[in-house]
């Protein structure tokens, strides 16, 4: 920890671009699973997986509000999946935070579905009433097929089943879907299965990212050497057959992220039909015009 911070923080750093406000603070370095194919957020050698200890948490929480005070208001939990820790120690963080940063007014963090497996809903409601309001679980597809490829290490069955404890403990969920990881064979199935997994489980927040394979993606290719690219309006086809498919209530649509060419922000069900008419528009430019950013007067 430089002398400037007061953390301790281990280069690269990641968070959802929603907590770009939010105090980064590591629970853990890395991810406890880190196997899935597509994702090299945590692959360097600093970034093994290895939980901090109690006393690091607490005491980083203390010189946080002796620096910043009442400027924090929100606390996003770092790296890839701080619920793998146990409740006491998650409930403990908490508690540290109600203590030292009392204006905190929403704690976040990313989510494993796996690592809710040993979490009931009374535990996670614990968490809920002591402060954790948002989770943010990337379930990359709704189909077992692509999942499998991927090597996710997760099912349509066990991504419902963490949704389905997060909501019913009252903790909101941010869903993540993968436009294109099924590459050109398993696109269709792709969209309509990870459409299937948000109708059932209803979540507050969804939005999706287009696959991008930095330094040329090897570990995926790997993985899976037939897995063929879509072109741009693959993706968009897939983007259609997607919406389509949604049949949300209440549910904040992004799919604004730098990686999108088409950009769209809604809420489903209610824009459902304004997303579908801009997707179909951006069809309508030529197949092999150059790609660049096609922004939407979106909410």
């Amino acid at each position: 920890m430089s002398p400037s911070s007061p953390i301790r923080y281990v280069e690269p750093v990641f968070r959802p671009p929603s907590e770009a406000d939010s105090l980064i603070l590591p629970l853990t370095d890395g991810c406890s699973w880190n196997r899935c194919s597509f994702c090299e957020m945590y692959t360097a050698p600093q970034k093994r997986f290895r939980a901090r200890a109690e006393a690091e948490v607490v005491d980083s929480i203390r010189r946080s509000a002796e620096r910043y005070g009442s400027r924090i208001r929100r606390v996003f939990l770092a790296d890839g999946d701080a619920l793998v820790l146990s409740t006491r120690r998650l409930l403990a963080t908490l508690e540290a935070i109600r203590t030292h940063l009392p204006a905190v007014r929403r704690v976040s963090t990313y989510c494993l579905a796996r690592n809710l497996r040993n979490k009931s809903v009374a535990d996670l409601r614990a968490l809920a009433e002591a402060g954790l309001k948002l989770a943010y679980l990337g379930a990359e597809s709704g189909d077992d097929e692509v999942l499998a490829r991927v090597n996710k290490g997760e099912t349509f069955d066990s991504a419902r089943a963490a949704l389905d404890k997060l909501g019913e403990a009252g903790i909101g969920r941010s869903v993540m879907i993968l436009n294109g990881l099924g590459g050109e064979a398993l696109s269709a199935q792709h969209a309509e299965h990870s459409a299937h997994l948000a109708n059932a489980t209803q979540p507050e927040y969804l939005s999706t990212l287009v696959l991008t394979l930095h330094g040329g993606g090897t570990r995926f290719r790997q993985a899976w050497p037939q897995w063929q690219p879509l072109a741009q309006h693959g993706l968009f086809r897939e983007m259609e057959r997607f919406l389509s498919a949604l049949e949300l209530r209440r549910t904040v649509f992004r799919a604004d992220h730098i990686s999108n060419a088409l950009v769209l922000k809604g809420t489903l069900g209610a824009d459902k039909a304004r997303l579908l008419a801009e997707v179909v528009r951006a069809l309508e430019y030529p197949a092999d015009a150059p790609l660049r950013p096609v922004w939407t007067r979106g909410l």
